[in-house]
């Protein structure tokens, strides 16, 4: 199951807010989840009452495996760019790591 991190709408029309949830990646926008992180209203003018998310939440499903839409990982920029550095290392190190074996496969075949 890919697990994602996502916008969820909710509210009326003309008038959304978000939910940040963690989901299935096949199921619908607005279908079932399996646990919500927090919350995102555009609509709100002061900056504090715009959005509200549970980092340590977000930090425990991607640690699992599960990915951040682009949305989100624009939102988390802003509030928690902690997070999103962190994601970021992780795959640069997954990156080198496959150079570094790619490599060395290179290194033994010329040998």
């Amino acid at each position: 199951m890919a697990l994602k991190i996502r916008l969820r709408q909710q509210g009326r029309t003309n008038r959304a807010f978000y939910r940040l949830v963690v989901t299935d990646s096949r199921s619908p926008r607005d279908g079932k989840y399996v646990e919500a992180l927090g919350w995102y209203n555009p609509i709100e003018a002061e900056d504090d009452k715009k959005l509200a998310f549970k980092t340590d939440r977000i930090q425990h499903w991607l640690g699992l495996g599960a990915q951040l839409t682009e949305n989100v990982e624009n939102l988390l920029r802003k509030t928690a760019p902690h997070i999103v550095k962190e994601q970021t290392q992780k795959t640069l190190a997954l990156r080198a790591k496959e150079a570094a074996k790619r490599k060395t496969a290179k290194k033994k075949v010329q040998a």
